[in-house]
C-alpha cells in the first residue's frame, strides 16, 4: 500500500445527505451496491465491504480500500445519511465519490466538506486568537521535515511562496516589499556598512540586498536544507549557484551553517549591521528559535557592533490582534539600545527594529538624508514611506513593560 502512495497526503470527505426515501436508507443490498459503484466510479480498489442492519432501522456500511476507507451511516427515520470518504493519493475522487452516491439515492441535499490531509494539508497560518489565514497551493514543489522545521516551497496565488512549520515565511509576489523593510532602514542608520552578519533569512535575499551595499557579509543559517532548497525552488533569492559559491567563501557573501547563538557567541565582532530574520517569537517555549529574540541574544548582537553599527530584527505584526511580539520586542530594544527606530512596512503586515548604542537626536532624519547616496536604490519605500512608518503604533508606545520572563 506504502508502495502505491509513497507521499503521505490524502483528502477526507464528510458529507451529509438528506431527503433521500426511507426505504431506500433501510435497505442493506441497496446501499451496499450504491457505495461499490460509487467507489468505483471514482477509481477507488475496493478490498472488502462490511453492512450491519439496526433494529428498529439504520444500516452502516463500511469499505476497506486500497486507498484508506468509506461509510455510509443512514437515518431513514429523517431521511438522511452521514458519508465519509477518505482515499490517500490522488489516483481516487473522494468527492466524485459522495457525489455519484447523491445521484444514485436521489438526494435532493447534499453538504459536503473536503480536508486536505497530512502532507498535502494546506498551510493554515494562525493571525491572531481565533484567527487563521488559509493558503491554497495549487502545485507542491517541495515538502520535506528538515530536522529543524517542517519545510513546504509551492505554487499560490501569490507566486512560488516559501513556508515553514505552516507559516508562510515569504512569496514571489511580496518578498522584495517585506525585505526591503527589513534590510533597508537598518543600512541607512548604520554610519557605514563594511561587514552585515545576517541571521535566519534563508532565501538569500537579505543578503542580496546587504552585498550591494558592503563588502562582507556573513550568513548564519542553522538549516541547510532550508537554504539549499530556498535556492533551487525559489525565483528569488540565492540561485543554485551563488550559494555554491557563497558556501565556499568565495565572493561578498559567506554562508555559515550553524547555530546563530553559537555563532555570535564565538565571533569576534566588528560588524557595521546585525540582522535578526527568524519565523515569528513563537508562545510555545521549547521554540528553539525563541532564544534568539530574548533581551540576552540582544545584548549579545550589540558586542559585535563596531561604532556607529546597527542591530534590526524582525519584530513581529502591529495588528491590535497580533501584537504581543512586537510589544515585547519593543522594550527589549529600548532596554538595550539609546537609538530604537521602529518601521512599519505600510504594504504588508510586519514591523521591524533597528537598534544603535550612540544616541541620536533625530535618526530618521540622518537615515532619509543618506537614501539618496546609497548604491542600492530601494523599489518599495522611499523617503517619504520612511518618515510616515517609523512611529509605532500607539498601544505599542504606550505599553508598559512586558511580564517577567516575556
Amino acid at each position: 500500500m506504502h508502495n502505491e502512495f509513497p507521499a503521505f497526503s490524502g483528502r477526507h470527505v464528510l458529507a451529509e445527505l438528506e431527503g433521500i426515501d426511507p426505504a431506500s436508507l433501510d435497505d442493506s443490498g441497496l446501499l451496499t451496491e450504491a457505495l461499490r459503484s460509487a467507489l468505483a466510479r471514482a477509481g477507488a480498489t475496493v478490498h472488502e465491504v462490511v453492512t450491519h442492519r439496526f433494529t428498529p432501522h439504520g444500516v452502516t456500511v463500511l469499505a476497506l480500500l486500497s486507498e484508506s476507507h468509506a461509510s455510509v451511516h443512514t437515518y431513514p427515520e429523517h431521511g438522511s445519511m452521514f458519508a465519509d470518504v477518505f482515499t490517500c493519493g490522488d489516483r481516487a475522487d473522494p468527492e466524485l465519490a459522495v457525489r455519484v452516491l447523491a445521484d444514485t439515492l436521489a438526494a435532493p441535499r447534499t453538504k459536503m466538506s473536503t480536508v486536505e490531509r497530512g502532507w498535502a494539508a494546506p498551510p493554515t497560518e494562525p493571525v491572531g486568537a481565533g484567527l487563521s489565514r488559509r493558503w491554497a497551493v495549487s502545485e507542491v514543489l517541495l515538502h520535506e521535515h528538515t530536522g529543524f522545521q517542517d519545510l513546504l516551497i509551492g505554487r499560490t496565488a501569490q507566486g512560488v511562496s516559501l513556508f515553514c512549520d505552516g507559516e508562510r515565511q515569504s512569496t514571489e509576489a511580496t518578498q522584495l516589499t517585506y525585505h526591503e523593510a527589513l534590510m533597508v532602514p537598518g543600512m541607512l542608520l548604520a554610519e557605514q556598512l563594511r561587514r552585515v552578519l545576517i541571521i535566519g533569512s534563508s532565501e538569500g535575499v537579505a543578503s542580496q540586498l546587504a552585498a550591494a551595499e558592503s563588502g562582507e557579509v556573513d550568513h548564519v543559517d542553522i538549516d541547510r536544507v532550508a537554504v539549499r532548497s530556498c535556492a533551487e525552488y525559489l525565483p528569488y533569492g540565492y540561485s543554485p549557484e551563488e550559494l555554491a559559491a557563497a558556501e565556499r567563501g568565495q565572493g561578498p557573501i559567506r554562508v555559515h551553517y550553524r547555530d546563530g547563538w553559537d555563532f555570535v557567541a564565538n565571533s569576534e565582532g566588528g560588524y557595521d549591521l546585525v540582522v535578526i530574520d527568524l519565523p515569528d517569537e513563537n508562545a510555545e517555549e521549547q521554540a528553539q528559535h525563541n532564544r534568539l529574540y530574548g533581551e540576552d541574544f540582544l545584548r549579545r548582537c550589540a558586542g559585535l557592533l563596531a561604532p556607529g553599527g546597527v542591530v534590526t530584527s524582525q519584530a513581529g505584526c502591529p495588528t491590535v490582534w497580533r501584537n504581543e511580539t512586537l510589544i515585547s520586542a519593543w522594550h527589549r530594544f529600548r532596554n538595550v539600545f539609546p537609538t530604537v527606530v521602529y518601521y512599519g512596512s505600510d504594504e504588508h503586515e510586519w514591523a521591524f527594529l533597528s537598534g544603535r548604542v550612540e544616541p541620536m537626536a533625530d535618526p530618521v532624519a540622518a537615515m532619509t538624508a543618506r537614501l539618496d547616496k546609497a548604491h542600492y536604490r530601494p523599489e518599495t519605500l522611499d523617503a517619504t514611506a520612511l518618515r510616515g512608518n517609523s512611529t509605532p503604533p500607539l498601544r505599542v508606545r504606550a505599553s508598559g513593560p512586558p511580564r517577567p520572563g516575556a
